[in-house]
């Protein structure tokens, strides 16, 4: 294992260099200073067929400078926090600002806005695991889904825990700090019939490690998704309803976060410009951020510029209740900041929920989508074209895996035409949320 992380001694050494930047920036002439350092300490392992493939022992660390001379703007920054490499950082972006263009948006958040309340998010758990603990719990996650009937081989199992410190600070006098730990598990396998071979995958993610799937329940489960994918064949090309697995449905949300983002907005690069105020999902459709969660994967009383978090409601009875902004933005715009400067954290759904199988009768016949490829998402127009894979569902009924397809539409037409949610919410990012079932998209497969 790498040497023991000392959160508490590293909180403090990079507040001590933050400082110090700051106190440095004010020297050399800088009108305003922020500063933003970090430090990760992990362990990764991974095996395949019972053997140990890697172990990798990492350790990160990183400070960025940016400075303010009037309104132009210099950004430097540094893998090494040392004395040396502060001083360098500084003395760079101020360089950099001097020969940069005045802005006259740029510039800190405003004081008044900066963190006051700091509470313990409970977002620290460190793992005390060894080397060898972490290889055992990898093999007992593979091994579970290797000796399950019809599996033939596998991709590895792999599994990575890690903490670390971030700090901010800038010369309205904030300074915050937190701790935070991430842990996962997961395993790849492969089985073959006459048509061919099938992989697929599980995981389990979590910051408190007591929070994990077993590793058993990981490898069992990565086979049997990977058994329910044999026999696939082409779906007819048509047009029909499609229900998105959670884990995908959660990249839709993602689609909505990029299009309602102050810099697409501002920039006129988004389908959502000039939409605030209307009707873009169901009326029963509400989404809204929880920073100050505890424990969740996202969580953080302040954001990248020091301002205090809040909730925030973006989608609010269906319609857009506010852009994603930061700062900068708001100030490009004529609006507030909305503490979303580094994104959204903890993005949660409002509505009602449905179990899969009502799911599956309201859609009839369509597929089940649980696999997407492909980058095929145009945020300035809205397009959607992506290769997919899942199972043909015919009078409600999960009938035999299909491939080889696409679907397309548009997000605008597929947030319009939601039709209903599951109640399988994945808990394992920063965005929950169940299946999404949308009424019709395009679905280009074999024959009509």
């Amino acid at each position: 294992m790498t040497q023991a992380f000392d959160a508490q001694a590293q909180q403090e050494l990079l507040e001590s260099r933050a400082a110090q930047a700051l106190s440095l920036a004010r020297q050399l002439g800088a009108d305003a200073c922020e500063v933003g350092a970090s430090v990760d300490q992990g362990v990764g392992v991974s095996v395949r067929q019972g053997e140990v493939e890697t172990v990798e022992l990492s350790r990160d660390q990183g400070i960025a400078v940016t400075v303010y001379l009037g309104q132009r703007k210099g950004s430097a920054s540094s893998t090494d926090a040392g004395e040396d490499s502060i001083r360098a950082a500084v003395e760079k972006a101020i360089a950099i600002a001097h020969y940069t263009g005045e802005d006259p948006m740029a510039g800190l958040a405003d004081a008044h806005l900066m963190a006051r309340e700091l509470p313990d998010l409970k977002v620290h758990h460190p793992w005390a695991l060894t080397t060898d603990e972490a290889i055992e719990l990898a093999l007992a996650c593979e091994n579970a889904g290797r000796h399950v009937e019809g599996i033939t081989q596998s991709e590895g199992a792999s599994l990575s825990t890690g903490e670390g410190v971030r700090v901010y600070a800038n010369s309205h006098g904030f300074i915050g700090s937190q701790r935070g730990s991430r842990h996962s598990l997961s395993c790849m396998l492969i089985a073959e019939d006459g048509a061919g071979m099938q992989r697929d995958y599980e995981y389990t993610s979590a910051r408190d490690p007591s929070l994990l799937q077993k590793p058993d329940a990981v490898g069992r489960q990565a086979a049997q998704r990977t058994l329910r994918r044999l026999g696939a064949r082409r779906p007819a090309t048509g047009r029909f309803p499609i229900l998105f697995d959670p884990s995908l449905a959660s990249g839709l949300i993602g689609h909505l976060m990029g299009a309602i983002a102050g810099g697409a907005i501002y920039r006129q690069a988004s389908f959502l410009c000039d939409r605030l105020g209307d009707s873009v999902f169901p009326q029963w459709f509400n989404l809204e951020e929880r920073p100050m969660e505890p424990g969740a994967m996202a969580s953080s009383p302040f954001d990248n510029e020091g301002v205090q978090t809040r909730n925030n409601r973006f989608i609010e009875q269906g319609r857009l209740a506010s852009y994603m902004l930061s700062s900068y933005s708001a100030r490009r715009l004529g609006m507030e900041t909305t503490a979303n400067a580094g994104g959204a954290r903890n993005l949660r759904l409002q509505v009602p929920l449905e179990s899969r199988a009502s799911l599956l009768k309201q859609m009839g016949s369509g597929i089940w989508v649980t696999e997407l490829m492909g980058q095929g998402v145009n945020s300035v127009t809205g397009d959607y074209s992506r290769g997919a894979a899942g199972f043909w569902v015919e009078n409600g009924e999960v009938q035999y895996p299909v491939e080889e397809f696409t679907i397309a539409s548009t997000l605008q037409s597929m947030f319009k035409g939601l039709v209903a949610i599951g109640d399988d919410t994945d808990t394992r990012g920063s965005i929950h949320t169940g299946s999404w079932l949308i009424d019709e998209m395009t679905v280009a497969g074999g024959e009509d």
